[in-house]
C-alpha cells in the first residue's frame, strides 16, 4: 500500500543520479535538497510498462516516471477505482480514509490528462493554508518530469511571490478559497479556461460557512468542466449539497464511509472535568509514543495546555489560526523533524498535517462534529503503521461521544488510567481498568505504560 508521503519515499532508495538530471527536480531544488541523492530514474517506456502496475490505469509515461522515482510500486484501492474513471473525464465522489492516497489520486490523471504546459486549466480547492501548500508540494514531485506549472494561492502571507508565479504561468491552481476570490478580484485569476475542478476535503469545503465562496468560484468555471469531491468523509447531507456542482458524478467508496482507519486503536478515557489537564499529563508520562498530537476547541485552551506541558519539560509546539504563516510553517517544519515531541493544535490542523511520526492522537477536547473526529485521529496510523486515539471526555461531552460512536458505528472503549488519583465522576462507572502489561496484537502500541522515548 502506499499514501502520500512522497518526500519520504525517497529515503527508500540509495542509488545516485547524474548532475545533469539535476534541472529535472524544481521541487526538491525548492525544498533546498541534494539532487546526487535522489533515485535514478530510467525512462525507458518499455521498463515502466512491464513494471509498474499505474501502467494499466492509463497515465503518461511522464507522470510514470514520477510515481516511479516517488517509490510508489502497487495503486491504493482508492486510485485504483478513481483515476480510470478521471482519465475518462467522468465526474467524481471519492471517500476513502485518511492517508490512503486521495492526493495521488486525483494529482496523477490531472497531470496526464492535461499534458503539456498551456493555460490555467486545473483549479484545486483546500480548506486550509496547510493542506494547500502540503498538495502543492505533492504535485510537484509527482510531475518532476512534465514541463506543468503549479502554483499555490493561500492566505496569511503577501502577495508577491504569488504574484510573479502568476504572471509566469500557471497550467495548476491550488488554492484556499478566501485568498483566490482576492486574487480574482485583483485581477490575477480568471477561471474562464477551467478544465479540472477538484474540491478537496469536501465534507468542510461545502459546509455552510465554505458554501457561498465555494459557489462564486463554482460559478465562474465553464459548466464543461470535469469535477471531483474528495474527502475522508461524505455524510449524506454534505454529499447532497454538493450535486449542484457535478453531473451525473460516479461514486467511489473505500471502506465504511464513516469509518476511521482500521489501523487506530479507540480510547475513551473519563475524567473530572477539573481533572483533564492532569490526567493528560499523566498519560504522557505512561506513553510509550514517537510524537504526539493534541487537539484543543479553542486556541486559548491550546495557549494553555501547551504551557503547562512546557512546564512538564516536554518539547511542545502550538499550532492555530492566531499563529502567522511564518510561525505555522515553523512549527510544521520542527514537528516534522523532531525538535517538538508534542503539537498541540486546534481542528485548523486536522487535514493539513502529514508527519509520518506521530503515533498517539489526544483529543483534549472532544470535537463538536463527528467528522472532526475521523479527520483528527487520520493523523496518526498512517500509510498503514499503526497508532493510537485517546479521547478525554467528561460529563459535558457525552453527547457529543454519542453522535462519534453513531457516525462511525461503533462504541469505543472506556477505560480508567490504573493509579490515577480520579476525583469521582458518575462516567467512571461504566470504565473498565485498562489491562497495562498484557500484550497487545504484534505491531500494535500499549495504551500507556512503558518507558516514553526520547
Amino acid at each position: 500500500m502506499i499514501s502520500s508521503h512522497s518526500r519520504a519515499a525517497f529515503r527508500w532508495f540509495p542509488q545516485r543520479v547524474p548532475v545533469q538530471f539535476a534541472t529535472r527536480f524544481p521541487a526538491y531544488q525548492r525544498a533546498g535538497k541534494n539532487y546526487l541523492q535522489l533515485p535514478v530514474v530510467n525512462s525507458a517506456a518499455s521498463c515502466l510498462k512491464c513494471r509498474m502496475p499505474f501502467s494499466n490505469l492509463g497515465l503518461s509515461l511522464k507522470v510514470l516516471e514520477g510515481v516511479r522515482a516517488a517509490g510508489y510500486t502497487d495503486p491504493t484501492p482508492i486510485q485504483l477505482r478513481a483515476i480510470p474513471i478521471i482519465m475518462s473525464g467522468r465526474d467524481l465522489i471519492g471517500s476513502a480514509q485518511t492517508g490512503t492516497g486521495k492526493t495521488a489520486a486525483f494529482a496523477l490523471p490531472i497531470m496526464s490528462r492535461l499534458g503539456q504546459r498551456g493555460s490555467l486549466r486545473a483549479l484545486v480547492l483546500e480548506p486550509t493554508r496547510e493542506l494547500a501548500a502540503q498538495v502543492e508540494t505533492a504535485i510537484h514531485d509527482y510531475g518532476r518530469f512534465t514541463n506543468l506549472r503549479t502554483t499555490v494561492l493561500y492566505g496569511g502571507t503577501g502577495y508577491g511571490r504569488q504574484d510573479q508565479a502568476l504572471r509566469q504561468g500557471t497550467d495548476i491552481l491550488v488554492a484556499t478559497p478566501g485568498r483566490l476570490l482576492d486574487q480574482m478580484q485583483r485581477g490575477m485569476v480568471r477561471l474562464n479556461q477551467i478544465e479540472i475542478l477538484v474540491l478537496d476535503e469536501a465534507d468542510r469545503m461545502l459546509d455552510m460557512g465554505f458554501l457561498p465562496d465555494v459557489r462564486r468560484i463554482v460559478e465562474r468555471c465553464p459548466r464543461t468542466r470535469q469535477t471531483m469531491l474528495f474527502s475522508a468523509t461524505i455524510p449524506p447531507e454534505i454529499e447532497q449539497l454538493g450535486q449542484w456542482a457535478l453531473r451525473n458524478p460516479e461514486t467511489v467508496q473505500i471502506g465504511q464511509r464513516r469509518s476511521p482507519a482500521e489501523t487506530v486503536t479507540h480510547a475513551l478515557y473519563p475524567v473530572a472535568s477539573d481533572q483533564k489537564q492532569a490526567l493528560l499529563e499523566e498519560l504522557l508520562k505512561r506513553t510509550d509514543f514517537d510524537q504526539v498530537l493534541i487537539f484543543c476547541r479553542t486556541k486559548h485552551g491550546a495557549d494553555r495546555v501547551a504551557r503547562k506541558l512546557h512546564q512538564q519539560g516536554h518539547a511542545v509546539v502550538v499550532l492555530h489560526s492566531n499563529r502567522t504563516q511564518r510561525e505555522r510553517e515553523q512549527a510544521l517544519n520542527g514537528f516534522r523533524n523532531g525538535r517538538y515531541e508534542v503539537m498541540v493544535a486546534t481542528d485548523i490542523a486536522a487535514r493539513g498535517i502529514d508527519v509520518e511520526q506521530i503515533s498517539h492522537v489526544i483529543n483534549f477536547d472532544v470535537p463538536h462534529h463527528p467528522e472532526d473526529y475521523v479527520h483528527r485521529i487520520g493523523r496518526t496510523g498512517r500509510a498503514q503503521s499503526v497508532g493510537d486515539a485517546f479521547t478525554i471526555m467528561t460529563g459535558e461531552d457525552v453527547q457529543e461521544i454519542a453522535a462519534i460512536e453513531r457516525f462511525i458505528g461503533q462504541k469505543i472503549p472506556r477505560v480508567k488510567l490504573e493509579g490515577f488519583a480520579y476525583e469521582y465522576t458518575r462516567l467512571l462507572d461504566s470504565a473498565p481498568q485498562p489491562a497495562f502489561g498484557a500484550r497487545r496484537p504484534h505491531g500494535r502500541r500499549s495504551f500507556g505504560y512503558g518507558r516514553k522515548r526520547r
